[in-house]
């Protein structure tokens, strides 16, 4: 698998007051798979899902996940979406892979821009392993 996640949105430090942010799918580079994935929490029902998909070059869709995961924070239900994403893709045996997510603070943590103290999160620390295969 590629070690390539990107966020879709610009950092926000990085914006000024009346930028412009162009929101729309972008395609992998030929040959590369993109999972495009993401996660919520509904705070009035105390439940989160997350859920994503798999498209090639083309824009074609190849698959797609959902799933409730039940109490947990919003940034823990788009962990298990990148996560069960990454999984679902090299299980399927897309071994150049392309991750897109909106949550700039897990993209962060995954990349290793966020330091921990002491270990990383058992999900994230997970995340890191399916970036080093292949």
């Amino acid at each position: 698998m590629a070690k390539d996640i990107d966020n879709c949105n610009q950092h926000p430090t990085n914006l000024r007051h009346g930028d412009t942010i162009f929101i729309g799918w972008k395609r992998p580079q030929e040959g590369y798979v993109k999972l495009n994935c993401d996660g919520a929490y509904k705070d009035t029902l105390s439940i989160a899902g997350c859920g994503g998909l798999l498209r090639n070059s083309d824009g074609r869709w190849l698959q797609g996940y959902s799933r409730k995961i039940g109490a947990c924070d919003a940034l823990s239900a788009e962990m298990w979406g990148m996560y069960f994403g990454m999984k679902l893709a090299w299980r399927q045996g897309f071994q150049h892979l392309k991750v897109e997510s909106d949550s700039i603070m897990l993209v962060d943590m995954i990349m290793g821009t966020v330091k921990f103290k002491g270990r990383p999160l058992t999900l994230v620390h997970r995340i890191q392993e399916l970036l080093k295969l292949n």
